[in-house]
């Protein structure tokens, strides 16, 4: 299992490019039986990450199993990635075949359920 932050994983990719390790970083993402990504839309990527990330689940479509949390919904991609096209492509290898779970309502976060304790509250 592979586990990132959408803001770290674009970080190792980066860091893979500067190396020289690029395909070798890919080919690991690829081989991973779970990878999680966490906060996908959060940020704004690199032209290089966007294309990094479309090869990673491309590479993973259909044989592995991808996790993606993000706090927008898939009608503002479009916007978030700044490419039609791209996030046409993303949202393709991510939604079919895929679970959608959506928490209901702000009230349903984590974080905000969390007291100070760090025990989950409930009603």
């Amino acid at each position: 299992m592979r586990c990132f932050r959408m803001c770290k994983l674009a970080e190792q990719l980066a860091r893979a490019h500067a190396l020289q390790r690029r395909s070798s970083f890919l080919r690991d993402m690829a081989k991973a039986d779970l990878l999680l990504i966490d906060d996908l839309t959060i940020a704004s990527l690199t032209e290089q990450v966007k294309r990094d990330l479309l090869e990673i689940l491309d590479d993973r479509y259909d044989r592995k199993s991808t996790i993606v949390t993000t706090q927008l919904g898939l009608e503002s991609w479009h916007a978030a990635f700044g490419d039609p096209t791209l996030a046409d492509a993303l949202m393709d290898r991510l939604v079919h075949n895929a679970y959608k779970l959506q928490a209901k309502a702000e009230s349903e976060s984590v974080r905000k359920l969390k007291g100070l304790s760090g025990t989950l509250k409930t009603n």
